[in-house]
């Protein structure tokens, strides 16, 4: 006897599964990031969704999630400061006030450098329902805090790094992990190692056709663009030039001047860099078309490598990206092409071993980044649903 399924009754189901993925991902991140438990205050700071960064159903599925543990949940709608983000005396007091505190907002983001500092904050990377039930929602939060720690432990040990690029990029240099103007703020999900700082790296490096900012501020002209092949080099952490079309080269330098002179910045400094290390951080949308969204959410992947320019602190101001990185520890190449190899990591493949949904995730990387050719838009996948 065959039984059909009715097409109503698939998408039912498959509604089901994802609001159950959603929760899975929702817990992933209260309890195995932000350490939730019964009877704790949590507090929810969350951005109006009219600002299209964050989609509508996040906030309440988080909430949700939250009661479902048996929290006390208190929910407030924060504002979007692009240029100025500070804490009101009022949001200050509930942070105080809160055994754990959820950014579902840009400002947690902007201010995790400098005044997040009051209990236990996680800052959230996910943008909607649909990418919390995703791989890059629900894969363990720990395992890859593990993760972090190995890379971590093998760029302080090296005594020499290389990156290059399919587009030319080829800097190196050896590894000073010192104060790299970290944050101890939790992100949610773990997406990258530890800044490495520049001062000891010289190179090249291959815009991928634009210049972007880091999500510290958001100013008008956030992206700049290209018309051909742009690079940039620097020494010992200094920006010395570009490198492209006279145009292009004049629009690098304006951008540079503008924003250092905009906020007082060291104009040619180049902080840090690192890469993604999330194989479940996809980019479902067009990078040129949600510039802001881009530059918060897809350095995850690891086919993604940025480093953070104009300004002595971090994040600085502007972001160099490189795609498809290869990056050589000691002649080991833990990342590949835009591939990271964990198990190329002295005990990597026990941490997949033990972790069997999240090497299934390493197994089949969401290489989506927003960027031709795999950009889900220009493959005609709906980037609407998420």
């Amino acid at each position: 006897m065959v039984f059909y399924v009715s097409a109503v009754h698939q998408d039912v189901m498959g509604h089901c599964q994802t609001i159950t993925s959603a929760q899975q991902g929702a817990r992933n991140l209260l309890v195995q990031c932000g350490k939730a438990r019964p009877g704790e205050r949590i507090l929810i700071l969350y951005e109006d969704p009219d600002f299209g960064y964050f989609n509508a159903d996040l906030a309440p599925l988080v909430g949700d999630a939250a009661r479902a543990l048996g929290a006390q949940v208190q929910m407030i709608k924060v504002p979007f400061l692009p240029e100025s983000p500070a804490l009101s005396p009022d949001l200050r007091k509930a942070m105080d006030q809160a055994d754990l505190t959820v950014f579902l907002a840009r400002l947690g983001d902007q201010l995790r450098f400098s005044e997040l500092s009051l209990g236990r904050v996680v800052v959230c990377f996910v943008l909607s329902g649909g990418i919390l039930a995703s791989g890059f929602g629900t894969g363990d939060y720990q395992t890859f805090v593990t993760l972090k720690e190995r890379v971590n432990r093998a760029l302080a040990r090296a005594r020499h790094v290389r990156v290059t690029c399919p587009a030319g990029t080829d800097f190196s240099g050896h590894p000073d992990m010192g104060d790299t103007g970290g944050t101890s703020v939790m992100r949610f999900p773990l997406s990258v190692f530890t800044p490495v700082p520049g001062e000891m790296f010289s190179g090249r490096v291959a815009m991928p056709g634009f210049l972007i900012g880091t999500g510290s501020r958001y100013y008008p002209d956030y992206m700049v663009r290209f018309e051909g092949p742009v690079s940039a080099s620097f020494s010992a952490g200094r920006l010395t030039g570009f490198h492209g079309s006279a145009g292009d080269v004049a629009r690098a330098n304006r951008q540079y001047d503008r924003i250092s002179q905009r906020y007082g910045l060291d104009r040619d400094r180049v902080h840090s860099w690192h890469a993604g290390l999330h194989p479940g951080c996809g980019f479902q949308w067009d990078a040129f078309a949600q510039p802001e969204r881009w530059s918060g959410t897809a350095f995850g992947n690891p086919r993604i490598l940025h480093l953070h320019t104009c300004g002595a602190e971090a994040p600085g101001e502007i972001s160099w990206n490189v795609i498809d990185p290869t990056i050589e520890i000691d002649g080991v190449k833990l990342w590949e092409n835009g591939v990271f190899y964990p198990d190329r990591l002295p005990g990597g493949a026990d941490i997949l071993r033990r972790a069997p949904m999240v090497a299934a995730l390493f197994a089949n990387p969401d290489r989506r980044i927003g960027l031709a050719p795999n950009c889900a838009v220009q493959t005609g996948e709906t980037a609407s649903k998420d």
